[in-house]
């Protein structure tokens, strides 16, 4: 990745970009698709409403695209499942979007400024970068890309494009966990010392479900770790402030053996980092966990000097000493469905700061491709190794 990332360690102070970003804040925890709550679709498109196509319609497609009808018009609806196509082009009906079955059809649109990328994982680096190169503006859902090398190509495609890029991760955009995380970056815990984090679900996902003939192969969705734990590993990174300098790990396919046949993603892990200032992570991820046995689910435990904050909890402040009570941290706050899809319109309209850039879409993809490779070469991996150096 040589002459594409800049990446300082220092998110605080990121100059990987020339362009200027605000970490905007979030206050609720990441569900496995980041599913917004839906609010009544507008009779009409907003206002200057920005012509939107959406590629890729499945889950996560669904609830984009109902954020774009809040907030946005949809022009056109694109995937390659004509019955999945034909339901996005209803639900859209309000605004008669062209159906299209190839996305290149998508961005030679000339009506349309933005799009919106959908896809399994593999293909959202080379639309994001076509759909730059094309000048439309980019809401891409996480992870940016799955490899060092196309995390490169869409980093080195935002910089040339001067287009809005917002990537999809979405606990950016709440209120709560901002606030929660700016306070902790302040001292509110004393200095951070160590994060503890994990992502136990009781199953697998759906072995017959509309993901099942993508998300197995660990080729075309990364696996858990790069598709899912993006979310949570990039929470990590925003409390501790920085990136990691390195990553170790071990796992594999634990319980489901060839299960769905074929499958080559792992089902449970274990993951250390390093990172700057001797901050320790550990993070695990498995899909077997008991429903009812405790320590299941998710949460992110910040450890300071001065105490601990779950941020994907109560975010109140344990302290180290004493027989105080915990203390408050951050009020619960009342979210703004679909925030982040708001976002990326108000930049394009040149107002507001971006929540997750490129430099939020790109350190924590490779915050989870580390500890992938990590894990399947069984070496220590260097970040230095995999974003270019500092």
């Amino acid at each position: 990745m040589k002459g594409h990332l800049n990446v300082t360690h220092d998110l605080s102070r990121r100059a990987f970009l020339e362009t200027g970003t605000t970490l905007a804040a979030t206050a609720a925890l990441a569900g496995r698709a980041m599913a917004q709550p839906r609010v009544a679709i507008p009779p009409a498109p907003v206002a200057g409403a920005i012509a939107t196509g959406i590629i890729g319609t499945g889950g996560r497609g669904t609830n984009d695209l109902h954020a774009v009808l809040e907030h946005g018009k949809v022009a056109a609806v694109c995937d390659v499942k004509a019955d999945r196509m034909k339901a996005a082009a209803e639900a859209a009906a309000r605004d008669t979007p062209a159906q299209l079955a190839d996305w290149r059809r998508v961005i030679d649109r000339k009506d349309i400024e933005a799009v919106v990328i959908a896809t399994p994982p593999h293909l959202h680096a080379e639309m994001a970068v076509a759909a730059l190169q094309a000048g439309k503006h980019v809401y891409c859902e996480k992870p940016v890309a799955i490899t060092p090398e196309t995390v490169a190509q869409v980093v080195k495609a935002v910089k040339a494009s001067g287009k809005v890029f917002v990537s999809g991760q979405q606990l950016r955009s709440y209120r709560r966990l901002g606030t929660a995380v700016g306070k902790i970056r302040g001292g509110a815990i004393g200095e951070v010392l160590m994060v503890k984090a994990q992502r136990h679900s009781e199953s697998d996902l759906s072995h017959t479900g509309t993901s099942a003939d993508w998300f197995f192969d660990v080729e075309k969705s990364g696996g858990y770790l790069i598709e899912m734990s993006v979310h949570n590993l990039d929470l990590c990174n925003w409390a501790i402030g920085a990136t990691p300098l390195k990553a170790a790990g071990f796992g594999g396919i634990l319980l489901y053996k060839d299960d769905p046949p074929g499958r080559s993603i792992m089902d449970g892990y274990t993951l250390s980092y390093d990172y700057p200032g001797n901050v320790k992570l550990y993070f695990t991820q498995m899909v077997f966990h008991p429903k009812g046995l405790p320590g299941g689910g998710q949460f992110v435990h910040v450890y300071g000097k001065k105490g601990a904050c779950d941020l994907m909890g109560d975010t109140k402040v344990y302290p180290l000493e004493g027989e105080a009570a915990p203390a408050e941290l951050v009020p619960k706050m009342d979210e703004a469905p679909n925030a982040h899809m708001l976002a990326f319109y108000e930049c394009i309209r040149g107002k507001g700061a971006n929540p997750a850039d490129i430099g939020v879409g790109a350190t924590g993809a490779l915050t989870a491709i580390m500890g992938h490779m990590a894990i399947t070469t069984g070496k220590v991996v260097e970040w230095k190794d995999i974003a270019g150096g500092l």
